[in-house]
């Protein structure tokens, strides 16, 4: 098993970050983003940001309206 980066997050065999789950609600995440509902599934924020991360989206959600 490869040895985890040093920021400790989940990593897959090819190792590369391994992403949340598109079903996953805006209000289950650690920090629910405040410019989508609270049932907002994450795949929903990603097409309308455009982005991928939780973190581009979170960035892209603020300069939204």
């Amino acid at each position: 098993m490869k040895e985890p980066g040093l920021d400790g997050r989940h990593r897959d065999k090819d190792g590369r970050i391994q992403q949340k789950r598109g079903d996953t609600l805006n209000k289950n995440l650690s920090e629910p983003i405040p410019q989508f509902s609270p049932n907002a599934k994450l795949s929903t924020m990603r097409k309308e940001t455009g982005k991928i991360s939780e973190k581009d989206v979170r960035e892209a959600a603020k300069n939204r309206r």
